[in-house]
Order: structure tokens, then C-alpha cells, then sequence
């Protein structure tokens, strides 16, 4: 998704301006999307969400399921129409990052200047004219801040599944057409020790609310058939579309 990501900067980017986002083309590729245990609640109703090991944060990280195959978003139409309810939040923040500094908690914005969302001549301006961030980067900086405590929050509540051993590896079959196709390498809520937890420890998951979340990211794995559905779709319409050898 991102290209070249530098720190935004008052001189660099004086005359830039950002455009709306009329198209996601630039997330076509992207099988998945991360998002924060905030966002379940809604993301659950069109991906389903699984968690995969994150190294650098020596965790799990939640992720909404896109596509079926690396390199393929099923919820991107060929004019780069988003063909779902909800947008994740982590693509609707392009072309912006957020990047850590020196400091601990702190960061800095950043922005992909490779994207075509950044322009010379069409867009809201990121600066005035004396050089002082507009209205654009102060929302920027909102939404970003707003991501990254949430990001935050999420990181405790998958360190807290971890750490009660309520992971356990996704093994799913799907059938895509004449083929059955694994669905690994990635990891669920088991419900069976959901279940079994103490009483203890289940007050434990209301107090620090993480019950609606837990209950979302189980129900949304019923999504997976809709994933297969729009695979399937997207076949049929490559094969109607592909001519037929010595046709005319």
C-alpha cells in the first residue's frame, strides 16, 4: 500500500494537497487488514477476523480477512469501489502513518508521497499560506492519535488471550471450485476454553470489557463463506470474460 513514506514537513510539503479517497485501487492487493479490537463489533458483519503472531510486538494481531489468495481483495470492484459496509479503519487513513520517534511514545506523521492521493494542484491543502498546518493535518493528527490508543488497547487485550492460552490455530478447508484450498497460518478465540475459564477470570474478561469483542471475532468466522461466495463470483466472471480460442 505505501510506496514512500517520509515525515510529513511544513517545507517539503507546502504546496501539497490531498485528495478524497474516490477509489481503492491502491488496496486491491491487500488480503488482509489490521484492525483494533474497537472495530470488531462492525467488521465482524462482512470479513471474519482471525489473529496472526506478530513479531515485532512478540503477540498476535487481529486482522480482517479480505481475500482467499495473497495479492487478492474481494472487496475492491474493477472501478475501485470499496463493495462493503465497513472500511477498516487502518485504510481509511491512507495515504497517512503514523511512525515511531526516538522517544518513547511519541510519533510522527508521515505521509506516502508515491500515492495518488497527494497533489500539486487538486486537493485540500496540508498548509496555509504562512507555512501553519490546516484543518487537513489537525484531523490527520486526531484520527491517527485516536488509531494508536486504540492500537494500544488492542496489543493488552490480545496479550491478555495469550497469556490464558485462548488461542489456537485456524484449520479451515474450503472448497474453490474443483479444489479444496487449507486456510492456515492463522489463529482464533477457542471457545471451548472461553467457556471453561473460571468464574474468576470470565468476571475478570467483563471488567476489562473485552467480552463483546471475544463474541464478535467468533461470530464473524461465519464470514468465511461469504468470502468464498465473492471468490467464486469473481471466477465466473473471469471466465464469461475470457474469449474463447479461434472465437471471434
Amino acid at each position: 500500500m505505501f510506496e514512500k513514506v517520509v515525515p510529513v514537513n511544513r517545507d517539503r510539503h507546502a504546496s501539497k494537497k490531498i485528495r478524497e479517497i474516490t477509489s481503492f485501487g491502491f488496496a486491491s492487493k491487500f488480503h488482509i487488514a489490521y484492525v483494533t479490537m474497537h472495530e470488531f463489533a462492525r467488521a465482524a458483519a462482512v470479513y471474519p477476523i482471525v489473529f496472526l503472531e506478530d513479531q515485532e510486538k512478540d503477540g498476535f494481531r487481529p486482522v480482517a480477512l479480505l481475500g482467499l489468495d495473497t495479492g487478492e481483495n474481494l472487496f475492491v470492484g474493477e472501478t475501485g469501489k470499496w463493495e462493503a459496509t465497513y472500511v477498516p479503519a487502518i485504510i481509511r487513513r491512507y495515504p497517512f502513518a503514523l511512525a515511531n520517534t526516538d522517544q518513547e511514545g511519541q510519533f510522527t506523521i508521515c505521509i506516502d508521497e508515491g500515492s495518488e492521493l497527494v497533489s500539486d494542484t487538486e486537493g485540500a491543502a496540508m498548509f496555509d499560506h504562512n507555512g501553519e498546518p490546516t484543518q487537513v493535518i489537525e484531523n490527520v493528527k486526531r484520527y491517527l492519535s485516536e488509531l494508536q490508543q486504540m492500537d494500544a488497547l488492542t496489543h493488552e487485550f490480545t496479550k491478555f488471550l495469550a497469556e490464558n492460552n485462548m488461542f489456537t490455530p485456524l484449520n479451515m478447508r474450503v472448497r474453490e471450485n474443483d479444489r479444496v484450498k487449507n486456510i492456515a497460518g492463522c489463529y482464533v478465540i477457542n471457545e471451548e476454553r472461553l467457556n471453561n475459564l473460571s468464574d474468576d477470570r470470565f468476571l475478570e474478561l467483563r471488567k476489562k470489557r473485552y467480552l463483546p469483542a471475544i463474541y464478535a471475532q467468533l461470530i464473524s468466522l461465519a464470514q468465511i463463506e461469504r468470502l468464498m461466495t465473492l471468490k467464486e463470483k469473481n471466477n465466473l466472471a473471469l471466465l464469461s470474460a475470457t474469449p474463447v480460442p479461434g472465437s471471434h
